[in-house]
This record gives C-alpha cells, structure tokens and sequence, in this order.
C-alpha cells in the first residue's frame, strides 16, 4: 500500500483508538480533502478524532480541483471529495467506511475502497496491533458502528476468533 485517501468516518474511529498514526506507518502518502478536515474540525459532541487529526502533520490537505455533480448528488461532501480527489491524484485507494460511497468508488470509478476494518487487519498483520477484538470493542462502546459481519471476518482474518 503506497498512497491512500481518507474520508471523515475512518479518521475518527482511528482517533477515538488514538492509533490515527497507524496510517502513516502504512503508507508513504495519506491524502484528505479539504472538506473532510472541515467535518472532522467541526466534530461532533465530542470531536473524536480532532486532536490527533490536528497533530497529524504528515497528513496532506488538498482541494479538488472539480466538483463531479454525479458524486455531489449521490453523496455527502467528504464522501465526494475523497472520490474525487483519489481520481485526480491518480491514487486507486479510498479509506471510507460507509457502504454507499464505497459501492459508488468501486462501481462507478473503479477505485480500491477499504473501511477502518481494514486498516485494523493490516496493522495487526504488520505486528503494530497486538490485537484488534478490544479495537471493535471500543469503537462500539463509542457509538462507532461497525456491522456483525465486518467486525467477525475482521477476526478471523486475524485468527482472533
């Protein structure tokens, strides 16, 4: 894995892990848009996720040269910038967790679309996670939705379950 853009939701679920670092020792390049670093500064009630993303410095912030009126249509903005931007930048690989936007990169614009699950597998795989059960287990206990499915694959691809 060389360079990857990110969406909103994976940059938050690794915060409330504090293991956003993780992405910088798994790729030489970690782009995100300009309207995701909006969403994630705006934050929610309890801005998950804002603190590490700010101290990240090795995080690039770009804007998209275009707005694709397909993707502004069918997605939310982080969501269509990430699209966007990945296809500018001639990168194959998105970070995005929410299975809509995923289907949309991946069928539409023939784009590698991977969620937090995946990033978890690979820096268990890499040995930078002893473990990634008590990972999913804090994310839910935060609110961070996960499906049964992913969060079970997830472990057995790890050999946790």
């Amino acid at each position: 894995m060389n360079r990857i853009v990110c969406n909103t939701g994976p940059l938050i679920a690794l915060g409330i892990l504090d293991k956003l670092e993780i992405l910088n020792l798994l790729f030489e390049e970690v782009f995100v848009p300009d309207a995701v670093q909006t969403e994630i500064i705006a934050g929610g009630i309890k801005l998950y996720g804002r603190d590490s993303f700010l101290r990240a410095k090795w995080i690039r912030i770009v804007t998209p040269k275009q707005n694709d009126l397909l993707l502004s249509a069918l997605l939310d903005d982080g969501e269509a910038a990430v699209i966007s931007l990945a296809r500018e930048l001639g990168i194959s690989l998105v970070l995005i967790d929410e299975r809509k936007a995923r289907k949309v990169a991946r069928d539409i614009y023939a784009l590698q679309a991977i969620g937090t699950a995946r990033i978890l597998i690979e820096a268990r795989h890499k040995k930078l996670l002893p473990e990634i059960a008590s990972s999913f287990e804090k994310l839910r206990q935060e609110g961070y939705w996960i499906s049964d499915d992913i969060v079970q694959a997830s472990l057995r691809a790890v050999g946790e379950l």
